[in-house]
């Protein structure tokens, strides 16, 4: 999620922290993504919770608090805020999801229903600004669109408890295909932390991110290396 396109280097001694916030996002996302798409059989269902918190949660918060510090005002704004999402769903799920009365579960998943339109919402401007990067991270935002989608109509749509563990009847095909895009949107997140890893490192292009869709110029091996 970083300005590719940016021209003046990082502050001295301030490594791209985009990989990092990449990385957490993806792995949060794919644990829960696997949940919800029926994968995670035999298990307590609550394997995501603590990393949305910890990883997912709070390393990506810094990972956003130090691109305000690289000046990138596209990469600070998209890792803090779904660093606060991971936060604030992991309190959600501790603090309010288990007050729900058992004769109305399904209102759990009527609370996810808002917080992922919330979410979409904020995801469809800043997939549109993604443009302006590379490929890569507009394929993050492009699968993530489509998983927040599928999620957050799947948990309006729902006549039964659908979260683990507080459902009683199988995931719902909407919140499946949701898992299934969420898995995907993991897989597409990691390549663009491991390619801003390869390419750091060796201050090259090693890994290809792609370039600009629209309004951009194409980037300069030296601003790739940090994408």
């Amino acid at each position: 999620m970083s300005e590719q396109t940016q021209t003046a280097p990082p502050p001295t001694g301030i490594a791209d922290p985009a990989p990092l916030g990449l990385a957490g996002f993806a792995l949060t996302t794919f644990l829960l993504s696997a949940i919800n798409a029926g994968w995670a059989k035999n298990t307590t269902g609550g394997d995501w919770w603590g990393y949305a918190i910890a990883y997912g949660g709070l390393a990506q918060l810094l990972a956003g608090m130090w691109e305000f510090r690289n000046r990138n005002v596209f990469g600070a704004t998209a890792f803090s805020t779904y660093g606060g999402f991971w936060i604030g769903l992991g309190l959600w799920l501790h603090f309010i999801a288990p007050t729900a009365p058992a004769s109305n579960l399904v209102a759990i998943n009527r609370d996810l229903g808002w917080i992922l339109l919330a979410f979409a919402i904020f995801n469809t401007y800043m997939l549109m600004w993604s443009t302006q990067l590379n490929w890569a991270v507009f394929g993050v935002f492009l699968t993530l669109e489509v998983t927040e989608i599928l999620l957050f109509i799947g948990n309006f749509a729902t006549k039964h408890p659908a979260l683990p563990p507080f459902n009683v009847t199988p995931l719902p095909g909407l919140i499946a295909a949701g898992g299934y895009a969420g898995v995907l949107t993991a897989l597409v997140a990691w390549y663009t932390s491991a390619a801003g890893v390869i390419n750091g490192m060796k201050g090259r292009i090693v890994a290809p991110v792609g370039s600009p869709l629209l309004g951009a110029t194409a980037p300069q091996p030296q601003a790739a290396a940090r994408a």
